[in-house]
């Protein structure tokens, strides 16, 4: 099994994200790639919005320098740059959201059209055989794409919160592909994991790296969000399968239900579905009383609880239908919990002091 793993380009990817998340600093200031304190960011002065472009370089670099992804991936690449650049740009200049969307079809297109990694069988998830997509495969992965990588950048709202989920749903996927004889790939999502704890040590202020808070910024949370989402089609659509479709949607089920419920709450207001607000499953974790440390933990908790589900429905091989009827019913519920949060928190203070 350690057979696969290769300590070199996990150093460089590590050491260079490093490095860089300490020089980019001062010129993330002189730059203007700073976070300012908001009516919607509550954090303390202005905190240089480097890590995602820290991340994305040292997985660039390490993948160059050692030759473990770059050989067989460099359209992968060449999305995650201009995904890296759109966020640059949003972090500076607050794009629109409609402008930001297109930017991010093409990019979604670069992967399905160009990389041909796209969605071709979504296996038999309503009980009638494996659903073949053929050429609308092209477009329900761009649409797929799009998606999971607004999830992602929209869940990062709290420190470690994009980094630590991330973290989760691809040491899941290690764990996949060397169970499933595909060890060989293992390194793909291990030096995205390499690259990614430096930026948590900062991100998180961990003893050694205080007061050097660093953000992710909009260019980490969609170059982690495109980067799973490449892996998870990458991996269920291959001739050796890691895992099946509908766990891959279990693994970054967290991401998408509280994406959804947020776009659906924003609908039934008239609102527009991608206008900002404080309304995250973080923020309603906040305004309970949690703290910010507090709400972290709990909502990797519950991110890994998915991940877990997802996990026993590929080992004891549970039907696909019934791992994706219980999925919308499990977003149901928690659409219908998040719609009414503040009703079912009463009740639930009503009850534990009775």
């Amino acid at each position: 099994m350690f057979d696969y793993f290769q300590f070199v380009p996990l150093f460089t990817a590590f050491f260079v994200a490093l490095v860089l998340l300490v020089v980019m600093t001062p010129l993330a200031h002189q730059f203007g790639l700073v976070d300012q304190p908001s009516y919607r960011k509550k954090h303390t002065g202005m905190v240089p919005l480097t890590g995602g472009v820290a991340i994305f370089m040292a997985v660039l670099v390490a993948s160059i320098v050692t030759d473990v992804w770059m050989k067989n991936n460099p359209l992968f690449f060449t999305a995650s740059a201009f995904i890296v650049l759109l966020g640059m740009m949003d972090d500076r200049f607050d794009l629109s959201a409609k402008g930001r969307l297109v930017c991010q079809f093409g990019v979604a297109a670069i992967m399905a059209w160009s990389a041909q990694n796209y969605i071709t069988d979504l296996g038999d998830i309503i009980g009638i055989g494996n659903i073949s997509l053929g050429l609308g495969g092209y477009f329900f992965t761009i649409v797929c794409v799009v998606g999971v990588i607004n999830a992602f950048n929209m869940i990062d709202g709290i420190d470690g919160l994009a980094g630590g989920m991330s973290l989760i749903i691809l040491l899941t996927v290690v764990g996949f592909l060397l169970a499933t004889g595909n060890g060989e790939a293992v390194m793909e999502p291990l030096i995205i994991v390499a690259a990614i704890v430096p930026f948590l040590a900062f991100n998180l202020s961990w003893k050694g790296f205080k007061g050097n808070k660093i953000f992710m910024g909009d260019a980490g949370s969609m170059f982690v969000g495109l980067t799973i989402v490449w892996l998870l089609v990458d991996h269920t659509q291959a001739t050796n399968p890691a895992f099946r479709p509908i766990t891959a949607v279990w693994l970054i089920g967290l991401p998408l239900m509280d994406m959804a419920a947020i776009m659906y709450r924003r609908a039934m207001k008239g609102q527009s579905v991608l206008r900002p607000d404080r309304k995250h499953l973080h923020n309603i974790f906040m305004r309970a009383g949690f703290s910010s440390t507090q709400a972290l933990i709990a909502i990797l908790a519950m991110g890994f609880c998915y991940c877990v589900i997802g996990i026993f429905g590929e080992i004891y091989q549970v039907a696909e239908s019934i791992m994706f009827a219980a999925f919308v019913g499990l977003l149901i519920i928690y659409s219908f919990v998040i719609q009414n949060i503040w009703s079912v928190i009463r009740i639930f203070k009503k009850l534990v002091h009775a």
